[in-house]
């Protein structure tokens, strides 16, 4: 089960937003818009995205991670690895 499986809507919505996004982007180099204009919807597609992955990432810790803590062992440590893992792929984007 994932974290978000209780908003998955939201979730969801909050993608479909992000899309819109890129779609615009899309529209703005098929009608030439000036470049500086396209960078600065890059800049807000990107802060867009970022935004999720941090709140997925929280969900993440408060339910996989703080579950698998909870029952320790072997899954522990692999999830805590794995939410490293993760931290660190965003960390370098």
């Amino acid at each position: 089960m994932s974290g978000y499986s209780h908003h998955k809507d939201d979730v969801l919505k909050r993608l479909r937003r992000i899309e819109g996004q890129v779609r615009g982007l899309q529209r703005m180099v098929d009608n030439d818009t000036y470049c500086i204009d396209v960078l600065t919807q890059v800049s807000a597609v990107t802060r867009a995205l970022q935004s999720f992955a941090l709140a997925l990432l929280d969900e993440h810790m408060a339910c996989c991670v703080a579950e698998a803590i909870a029952a320790g062992g072997e899954d522990a440590d692999a999830k805590v690895r794995e939410a490293s893992a993760a931290i660190a792929r965003l960390v370098k984007s």
